[in-house]
């Protein structure tokens, strides 16, 4: 199989850095800087740039350069609120049309995680956690089976990933809270449930945003995600 683009390289690279916190949000940041923390040419990491500028992750500023998408709160709320609206669509799919091996696969994946907890958790444990946690919302969004939704959400992932990352740190506490957040949303998959399911997803990423937004209160939480103040989340 042939090497991707340049293009695209450079476009993953920069992604990659964005959501593991190597360029920081509000940063400036030069071309040539990210020619040397990228390691591929100028050529590359130019045509990337109009994509990520497109995607609302790089702004280019006039006589000041390049600069990384700001985290505020309105961002912070824009793209949890959004992947509320895609994932709760995607869990009604996935309830009538996931397939039972793969429920029981993911089930499998989080029991074995939850059966290793520790805190402080170990590093390997806590990557394999969020390869999971990534994972698993990313199959909910294929059972949408629309390459629109899927592209959308694949941008919007990368806002979510790079608030989560600024402002949490993986610990066994959260990494437990969402993997059993997690079982919730299989339990209700495996019953067929297409409205436990949504109640479920919608449930997890409240939390999410209320963790990633400092908030305990649960009225604050609700007022946060859009829920209506009577409304179970």
């Amino acid at each position: 199989m042939s090497a991707p683009p340049l293009r695209l390289q450079a476009y993953e690279a920069i992604v990659e850095r964005l959501v593991f916190r190597q360029l920081l949000p509000g940063q400036f940041v030069t071309q040539r800087e990210l020619v040397e923390l990228c390691g591929l040419p100028l050529g590359a990491i130019r045509e990337a740039i109009p994509r990520l500028e497109a995607d609302g992750l790089i702004a280019t500023l006039r006589q000041r350069g390049l600069q990384i998408a700001s985290i505020d709160v309105r961002f912070v709320r824009n793209a949890y609120r959004l992947r509320r609206i895609l994932e709760s669509e995607a869990a009604a799919h996935a309830a009538r049309q996931a397939p039972s091996a793969f429920l029981e696969r993911v089930e499998a994946e989080h029991r074995a995680i939850l059966a290793r907890m520790d805190d402080p958790l170990p590093e390997a444990v806590a990557d394999e956690a969020q390869r999971i946690d990534w994972a698993m919302h990313e199959a909910l969004i294929g059972f949408l089976d629309n390459e629109l939704a899927a592209e959308v959400y694949r941008v919007n992932s990368i806002k979510v990933r790079m608030a989560s990352q600024q402002r949490l740190r993986v610990t066994g506490a959260n990494i437990g809270r969402v993997m059993r957040e997690h079982m919730k949303i299989i339990e209700a998959l495996k019953m067929r449930d297409a409205d436990a399911s949504v109640a479920a997803v919608r449930e997890h990423i409240d939390r999410s945003m209320g963790v990633a937004l400092g908030l305990e209160d649960e009225a604050d939480l609700r007022l946060w995600s859009g829920a209506p103040a009577t409304q179970e989340v």
